[in-house]
């Protein structure tokens, strides 16, 4: 018997959407209609690799829905298709109370709640995210966006899904590296909020890395409850929420970097290690301790060093991130495991320091993945 669960994001103190945990599709066709979204057009947004595995069996639960193909991967995620969404939207006559569904990864879902919040000044959006990067993190919030010749999620927008339906079958599909990639946004939640939960998922890694469901539904349910509780204290990003982006100044300035070859998490894990390493050089994490954030990705699949860095240019890159508030930038660091704070502080001979020691290069005798 398929049995589901669900999580309420709250908003101002209401509820605002559920995430609804279920392997039965006849759910989602449930919590479409009780929503109303099946009384008005629908279109289905995924990409040419989710379409053709899921897209059929997703139309089919959402009333025979048509599905909109983009072409994969992120140098795809840009305004010129949000155009072509646009110019879809209005030949088939789509209008305010119509409903967008985005079937895919982080991408998608950036893309599709895009379109959605700006088509007609904003119409309603669905998250059917397929990647564990998606289901851990970035489906939930409301963040939405595009890259911008270069720099992520420079155009983007706050638009709030009717609902996130999370499926973990949908992960038996995912390629090793993909599965690996959300893993470090599951692992950045630990350490910012939940000690108990980090020891939890190195506890658990065999059974994770086996994908089994039971075990990634409860770690899909603890990381959105982290997730969750940030979002309701501070939807807009203007306190507590930043907590989030542990990781991501690095890390975004490495994928800039690397022009995109390595995934979102890959980079999340090297500005992980970054951060870990400046708060340990500050005396707010042990040596142990660092020691252990860092080695803890490599069973995970994750890399914790890279062959060779310019660290003077990761550091010029982390400069023209929109994290940069007033040219200082905004670093999250911890103060403990799970427990993370904002500085505004940090020195570019810190972030140096702590590219430099995610250069092997520099390294002698160490693993490096």
């Amino acid at each position: 018997m398929h049995t589901s669960r669900k999580l309420t994001v709250c908003r101002d103190g209401h509820p605002c959407y559920d995430i609804l945990y279920s392997h039965d599709l006849n759910h989602l066709t449930e919590a479409l209609q009780q929503l109303g979204l099946l009384e008005h057009k629908i279109l289905i947004v995924t990409d040419s690799n989710v379409g053709p595995l899921y897209a059929d069996q997703v139309a089919a639960a959402c009333g025979g829905a048509p599905v909109y193909m983009l072409p994969a991967g992120e140098e795809n995620k840009n305004l010129q298709q949000i155009q072509n969404i646009y110019r879809y939207l209005i030949e088939n006559r789509y209008d305010r109370k119509s409903c967008l569904i985005a079937l895919g990864g982080g991408v998608v879902g950036d893309m599709t709640g895009f379109a959605a919040a700006t088509y007609l000044r904003g119409i309603r959006f669905v998250q059917i995210p397929t990647t564990l990067l998606a289901q851990a993190d970035s489906s939930i919030g409301g963040k939405t966006g595009v890259d911008f010749e270069g720099y992520k999620n420079m155009v983007g927008a706050f638009h709030m899904p009717r609902l996130v339906f999370a499926d973990t079958d949908f992960l038996q599909t995912l390629d090793g590296r993909q599965f690996s990639s959300g893993f470090a946004e599951i692992m950045k939640h630990g350490l910012i909020r939940d000690e108990a939960y980090y020891v939890w998922l190195i506890e658990h890694m065999e059974q994770i890395m086996d994908r089994d469901p039971e075990t990634l539904t409860q770690m899909l349910y603890r990381s959105n409850e982290i997730k969750k509780e940030i979002v309701e204290e501070d939807p807009y990003e203007n306190g507590s929420r930043t907590l989030l982006n542990f990781g991501h100044t690095i890390g975004h300035a490495i994928e800039k970097y690397e022009n995109f070859t390595l995934t979102h998490g890959e980079c999340v894990a090297l500005g992980c290690i970054a951060a870990a390493f400046i708060s340990y050089k500050r005396g707010l994490l042990s040596w142990e301790e660092y020691y252990e954030i860092r080695d803890m990705f490599v069973p995970f699949g994750l890399p914790i060093s890279l062959a060779q860095i310019d660290a003077q240019r990761v550091l010029s890159l982390t400069k023209s991130d929109k994290k940069a508030a007033d040219g200082r930038i905004r670093f999250v660091l911890l103060k403990g495991i799970g427990n993370a704070f904002t500085d505004m502080t940090v020195t570019d001979d810190e972030m140096i320091s702590a590219i430099e020691e995610l250069d092997f290069s520099r390294k002698t005798g160490e693993y490096a993945k």
